[in-house]
């Protein structure tokens, strides 16, 4: 995906999102979110809109010194939801009027202006799949945005410290785990036309970071891992940011079960 359909889905999952909680309670609880109720969940979101667009805005080159921004909340919670939507709508504006290939600071690993944009797309995406989740409905994320997603959450992970801290702790003595996508692929590596889908991750005593050279991207990696967890690619997004348990039967694990634990306990945030 580039950067202009990152900024389409921005506004198509915030509308989604907003669909999903302005019929709700939102005082319902959001289990994937311990302690938040759906009003908490879409005044984060909105919030992390209103924050992201403004650092494009700014087109930042350094770590921002604060996190202020004016949000412009509304007096009551059932107001939130068209809040939301005012805040992507604003964000859309500030994407077309944005260089998104121009230089600018951020946390992960791709220094540009778009980098905003995507994480924009996943923050709202997972959340989204928050608010479905406490309504007990079934999250569906079409397969390339989701294969996009692990992408992205995997390459930038190695970078969260600074708000995820157990990542630090990701460490072992020359430990890979692949995450391997049963749609579109033939769940061995192999191939049935879609050559995504594979990532290796390799973790280092100094560190962790995903294989650049990785199977299944037409490259010349390992063809086995330590550990290997196998599922669709929704199913695989929503289990990285620990929405869903890696025991259901939505997934195959084989291999060393201890380094899977030592991952899902260290990785999610």
């Amino acid at each position: 995906m580039n950067p202009a359909q990152h900024g389409a889905a921005v506004v198509a999952e915030t509308a989604r999102f907003v669909a999903t909680v302005k019929a709700a309670d939102l005082s319902t609880p959001v289990p994937s979110c311990p302690g938040w109720t759906l009003a908490d969940l879409t005044r984060h979101t909105g919030h992390v809109h209103r924050w992201f667009t403004e650092l494009l805005r700014r087109r930042i080159q350094q770590p921002p010194s604060s996190r202020e921004v004016d949000l412009r909340l509304p007096e009551h919670a059932d107001g939130y939801p068209d809040w939301l939507t005012d805040g992507a709508a604003e964000a859309a504006e500030v994407f077309a009027g944005t260089d998104l290939d121009a230089p600018m600071w951020a946390w992960g690993l791709d220094q540009h202006a778009r980098f905003w944009v995507r994480r924009m797309l996943f923050e709202t995406l997972v959340h989204r799949a928050d608010a479905e989740l406490a309504l007990g409905l079934s999250p569906r994320i079409d397969r390339d945005l989701a294969v996009d997603g692990i992408d992205e959450f995997l390459t930038n992970l190695p970078f969260a410290s600074l708000f995820a801290p157990r990542t630090a702790e990701l460490r072992a003595p020359d430990r890979t785990i692949r995450f391997l996508c049963t749609d579109g692929t033939d769940g061995t590596g192999g191939t049935d036309g879609d050559e995504s889908g594979d990532w290796l991750i390799r973790l280092r005593p100094d560190g962790f970071g995903l294989v650049a050279d990785t199977p299944g991207t037409g490259t010349t990696g390992p063809d086995t891992a330590d550990a290997t967890v196998r599922g669709t690619a929704a199913d695989l997004l929503l289990l990285l940011y620990g929405r869903l348990d890696r025991e259901s039967d939505a997934f195959h694990s084989e291999g060393d079960r201890d380094l899977l634990a030592h991952w899902f306990a260290h990785s999610a945030f």
